[in-house]
């Protein structure tokens, strides 16, 4: 079983120490960066934009993992691609033409994911793992961070890893977003998940360094 990558969100960050969060996270185990855009509408909470992208990238080295929580992503693709993300996710139910969006993505250079609600099945994702470099399972209902992670997310996670694999598609990553944190990550990991978002868990610990690295450590 391969080490897990870990995607600390920075919605859980000090946006009044920004820079310092950031740098932490340089001198951290952490590969990648998570950032949750949010408009308010596809979620019920406003985040950031392109400036906090734009920034993050200047300072960071790191993988960009932005995830949008918007409405009517396909319209915005192309800027968070400029602003300096690697990965770009959209939510399967914000987008009408969700093979089409995904295609943008990869045109702009970047790779691409699907995200998909606590509520959401995950067989449908079958015909797009052709388009698609990551799944998102989000494994709280999204919008706000410190959540309790669902129990029966494992099981989607399970479900999509059979899935995955079974299509002959087993690079696709799988990542988990919602509650992970040191007492469920190894569960996570043993599901199928390859890479784990870990937000209070990281910036609420009294060393965030040291719980990145015993998370990459779970089993």
């Amino acid at each position: 079983m391969k080490t897990p990558i870990i995607a600390p969100s920075l919605l859980s960050a000090n946006f009044g120490l920004l820079n310092g969060e950031v740098e932490m996270l340089e001198l951290s185990q952490a590969e990648w960066l998570h950032l949750d855009v949010m408009d308010g509408r596809f979620v019920p909470n406003i985040s950031f934009g392109f400036p906090v992208v734009e920034a993050v990238r200047r300072q960071s080295q790191k993988f960009l993992d932005v995830h949008l929580m918007i409405e009517q992503p396909e319209l915005y693709v192309d800027r968070f691609a400029k602003a300096g993300s690697d990965l770009i996710s959209v939510h399967w139910e914000a987008c009408r033409h969700l093979h089409r969006t995904l295609q943008m993505i990869r045109d702009a250079g970047k790779k691409s994911g699907v995200a998909i609600n606590p509520h959401t099945p995950v067989k449908g994702l079958r015909s797009i793992l052709s388009s698609t470099d990551l799944i998102l399972i989000m494994s709280v209902n999204p919008g706000f961070g410190g959540q309790r992670f669902i129990p029966e997310s494992l099981e989607r996670i399970s479900e999509t890893r059979k899935m995955i694999d079974d299509a002959g598609y087993s690079n696709i990553h799988i990542e988990v977003d919602g509650g992970i944190g040191l007492e469920n990550a190894g569960a996570v990991i043993q599901a199928g998940a390859t890479v784990l978002v870990a937000g209070s868990s990281v910036f609420g610990s009294a060393n965030p360094q040291e719980t990145i690295s015993k998370l990459r450590a779970a089993k």
